[in-house]
This record gives C-alpha cells, sequence and structure tokens, in this order.
C-alpha cells in the first residue's frame, strides 16, 4: 500500500498553490482531485468567475513561479474602489496610491490561474520523485490511528498518509471524516457573475453598491473595456437575474449602477452560486488540517475569500517547512501552530465581512442613519480608510 506523508485533497486553486509550496521541503507527498483536468479555453474566452488576488497572495504565487506566468493581457490591477451606501450618494474611495501600494488588487481568471498551477505542478512532479498528482478520484472514508491515516479510494488501492489535508471546498469530505465539527450556513442569498463590455473607460476602478433591498452590486474592472459582475442578493432576487436574457441583465445593471460606465453588453450568460457562512473553532484534528474554503466561508462582499485560502496555504506550507528534521508531518504541535497562526487573520476578517454584511443589508431607518454615519465617518478619515483596508492588502 503505497505510504506518503501528505495527501493533499483537491487540487484547486488553493490546494493546487498548497502543493506547489511544499516543493524542496522534503516531503512525500500525493495530491488528489476529483476532476479531470479540463482542456485549456479558446483565448477570445473570458471566465465570469475570476478574483481579486490581493498584493499578499500576488507576492506568494511570484514565489512559487506562477505570477510571472499570467499573461499581461489577462491581468486587470484594481487601482482605486468607490462603495457607495446608496444609489446617486457620495462614494467612499479607497485609491492605491494613497495607500502606497501599486495597486489594491488584481483581478484574474479563475481559468486562467488554475492553468498556471496545473502546468507548474506537472513540472514539479517531474523534478523528482517528491510528488504524485492524481485527477479523477472519489474518496469513500478515511481510518485514522496515533500515526497515519488510511484514505479508502473507489476504485483504486487505499494509501496512508501521516498528514491529510483539505483543500477540497465547503462541503469537505476531509472536514467531514476528520470529526471536525462545522457546518456551513446558508445566507440565503446568492452571487449571480456575469461579464460584459462597457461604453465608458472603468480606469482601472472597482465599483460597488449597497442596493436598497439588501443586495449588493459590484463591478471589478477586467482587460479592456471590459467588466466582470458580482451581484449578491437574496436569493429568489437572485434567481430571477440569473434568468433575465442578455439585454435585460445588462439595463438592469446599468440601471443599478446608475450608468457610470455607459451602455453595457453581455459578454458571458450569468451563473447563480448560494452564498455560505462557515466558522471553524479550529482548521485541525489528529492527523488532519484544513485550508481554504474547507476550513471558513466567508460573504463575498470585500473579495477575501480566495486570499484567505492562499494564506493558509502559506502558513501551513511554512509550518511543515520548518519542523525540525525528520519530525513527523502529521505532528500534533506542528498542527497546533498552523491553527494559531491564521486564528486572528481569518477571524478578524469573519467578524468584519459578516457584521458589515449584516449593517448594511438591514432595512429601516436607523440601519440607514448607521450607514450613512459610517461611510461619513469613513470618508472624512484618511487613517481609518488605512485601516480598514490593512486586512485586505495582505
Amino acid at each position: 500500500m503505497p505510504r506518503y506523508d501528505l495527501a493533499v485533497v483537491g487540487a484547486g486553486l488553493v490546494g493546487a498553490a498548497f502543493t506547489l509550496a511544499l516543493q524542496g521541503s522534503g516531503l512525500r507527498v500525493v495530491l488528489l482531485d476529483r476532476a479531470q483536468r479540463a482542456a485549456p479555453a479558446p483565448s477570445d474566452a473570458w471566465d465570469r468567475r475570476v478574483f481579486a488576488i490581493s498584493p499578499g497572495s500576488a507576492d506568494f504565487l511570484h514565489a512559487l513561479g506562477v505570477w510571472a506566468r499570467l499573461p499581461a493581457d489577462r491581468l486587470q490591477p484594481v487601482e482605486r474602489m468607490s462603495i457607495w451606501n446608496e444609489p446617486g450618494a457620495s462614494a467612499l474611495q479607497f485609491d492605491a496610491y494613497e495607500l502606497a501600494r501599486r495597486a489594491l488588487a488584481w483581478i484574474v481568471e479563475q481559468r486562467c490561474l488554475q492553468e498556471i498551477l496545473r502546468e507548474r505542478l506537472a513540472e514539479a512532479a517531474g523534478t523528482g520523485t517528491w510528488l504524485e498528482l492524481r485527477d479523477q478520484v472519489v474518496l469513500e472514508g478515511f481510518t485514522a490511528d496515533d500515526r497515519e491515516v488510511r484514505l479508502s479510494l473507489a476504485g483504486h488501492q487505499d494509501l496512508r498518509a501521516r498528514l491529510v489535508v483539505g483543500a477540497d471546498g465547503l462541503d469537505s469530505c476531509v472536514r467531514a471524516g476528520s470529526g471536525i465539527v462545522g457546518e456551513p450556513q446558508p445566507y440565503r442569498h446568492s452571487a449571480v457573475v456575469a461579464n460584459f463590455s462597457c461604453a465608458r473607460p472603468h480606469r482601472g476602478g472597482a465599483l460597488q453598491w449597497f442596493l436598497p433591498n439588501g443586495s449588493i452590486l459590484a463591478l471589478l474592472p477586467l482587460p479592456g473595456a471590459r467588466v466582470s459582475m458580482v451581484w449578491s442578493a437574496p436569493d429568489a432576487d437572485a434567481a430571477r437575474l440569473a434568468g433575465l436574457a442578455g439585454a435585460e441583465l445588462a439595463e438592469e445593471v446599468q440601471r443599478a449602477s446608475c450608468g457610470l460606465l455607459g451602455p453595457l453588453q453581455v459578454l458571458s450568460s450569468p451563473a447563480r452560486y448560494p452564498l455560505r457562512f462557515l466558522r471553524l473553532s479550529r482548521p485541525i484534528a489528529p492527523r488532519f488540517a484544513l485550508i481554504g474554503d474547507a476550513a471558513h466561508g466567508v460573504h463575498p462582499l470585500a473579495g477575501q475569500g480566495v486570499n484567505l485560502g492562499f494564506g493558509d496555504a502559506a502558513a501551513l506550507a511554512r509550518v511543515l517547512e520548518t519542523r525540525a528534521a525528520l519530525a513527523d508531518a502529521g505532528d500534533y504541535n506542528l498542527l497546533a501552530r498552523y491553527a494559531r497562526a491564521r486564528l486572528e487573520p481569518v477571524a478578524s476578517m469573519q467578524v468584519f465581512t459578516h457584521g458589515l454584511w449584516q449593517l448594511l443589508r438591514g432595512a429601516g431607518a436607523l440601519h440607514s442613519g448607521l450607514r450613512r454615519a459610517a461611510f461619513a465617518a469613513a470618508g472624512g478619515m484618511p487613517l481609518l480608510r488605512r485601516l480598514l483596508a490593512q486586512p485586505a492588502l495582505r
């Protein structure tokens, strides 16, 4: 039966980046994924799922040899962000120059980043025997003892690992099998995503509106005269938006965004994703660790979900790289160091995003007054704006 130091479950963005970060650690690793590697998409097609990559995450991806491979014509820096408490009101502004940054974030398509991570993984696997890649793997269960975990695979020989790392999303089978207690809770809101061409230049600006019905509309800049829409709305409203014809959706987005970018045209059909919140007391158990969405779920209003995941990947890889020679990768004391390192960044982002969502979605005079006061205070205090922006720059 094959034995490894680590079995990483989930080869999405976070799982792939974490695995790459282990190169040179002296550990023998297997990366397991349910999906089959997708064929490269046509170069003229734009993925409707995009991520706002923070400066800290960009540094991490650069160290992995990934960032420099991203095509310049698929990468859009966000140089400023404007947020409206209500349509027609004054905007709260965040500016990269004011924060002494090249950019607040970079907008990257999920598919583009995933393809480059896969390329780097294939190269890393070819440099020796430290890494094995397995696609189309279905996990049937785990059996753990004091020394290792046995992973049962459907239709394949079982394998054993000193440590199992779950990077398999909010519905994590690793979390369920490890005994870590926590279930995603629905926001009863969904995110509707689509891409548009715009008649007026976005000039590298991200735009966001908190609308009276409790929904949140964001238009994120893409290269050229394009924007990516993320409209988080109550489930019924989101279902209606996702069902609109292209011209109807473009008209509704243009109206909700006060026509700032001029007439819009749909470039991709909309898709809808339910939003869920997940908070764990600890992302570890004996012989198990969770990273990414398997470890936490946050509202996308700040665009920080994937950045929290990359932070997890970097922190856990760092702990494993700096372990004592010949130390057990699944030693609980090592895992506890990882959990401590991620406690404050994850908890603070969850408190911030969940609390802001609660404040900004509320109706009535009290909530409206609180929102106006909060926006006015932040708008008039550059230091406060810098403090609010710092967690998103990690």
